[in-house]
């Protein structure tokens, strides 16, 4: 693999793009406040937590994620539930749904990708995982976590009276279709790497996250 580059301005612009979207969405709270509605104010609050849930959880698991996987959650998150629930995104943007869902089917991709990588890679497992294996892991795993988002939007709707489903059926089928082909293009992506091992663009991360999670691969 390629020699990573200096990342802490990288990491620095990052912090300040994770701040700047909490701000907003703290702004965004202040304002319902005043205008009385309690609602979309404790709403924004469930969502400010929610951005910050990939956060909790790598440090939960004593996972060390790379800040770029960690800031693809937290906008797919904000883009899909504040900017999209809160800021009305679904209904003034058609495509803002489909291009979410592609993006997620690819971020879960990489997700996938990574995990195998590093299982595959530690002595402690005994996993000694084919490239189509590692492809259709990623696709599978990214596939199943876009039919638990679906799950998710429809308690939603169900429990609190939302309509994060927009057009229901034919809603969540267009979302699980755009998912897979996401999911398909980064395990494509994740095999030709795996197969070949050769510098791409998955490489950086790969390294970065194997160097800071050393305890992964004794």
């Amino acid at each position: 693999m390629g020699k990573l580059p200096d990342f802490k301005p990288a990491t620095a612009l990052m912090l300040g793009i994770r701040l700047t979207l909490q701000l907003t969405m703290l702004i965004g709270m202040i304002w319902a406040l005043f205008q009385g509605r309690f609602g979309l104010a404790g709403m924004v609050l469930l969502i400010m937590a929610a951005t910050l849930s990939p956060i909790w959880l790598s440090r939960w698991l004593e996972i060390h994620l790379p800040p770029e996987a960690e800031l693809l959650a937290i906008l797919f998150l904000y883009s899909s539930l504040f900017l999209g629930e809160i800021g009305d995104f679904y209904e003034r943007f058609w495509w803002w749904d489909l291009a979410l869902h592609t993006s997620s089917g690819f971020m879960l991709g990489l997700f996938a990708y990574i995990l195998v990588f590093v299982l595959n890679r530690s002595p402690r497992s005994s996993l000694n995982l084919s490239p189509p294996f590692v492809a259709l892991f990623t696709v599978s795993f990214a596939v199943a976590s876009g039919g638990l988002w679906e799950i998710f939007e429809y308690s939603m709707d169900q429990l609190f009276g939302l309509n994060m489903q927009k057009g229901g059926l034919h809603d969540t089928m267009e979302d699980m279709i755009v998912n897979l082909i996401g999911a398909l293009c980064f395990g494509a992506a994740g095999y030709l790497q795996f197969r070949t091992d050769k510098d791409s663009f998955i490489a950086p991360l790969i390294e970065r996250f194997m160097r800071e999670n050393p305890d992964l691969l004794d």
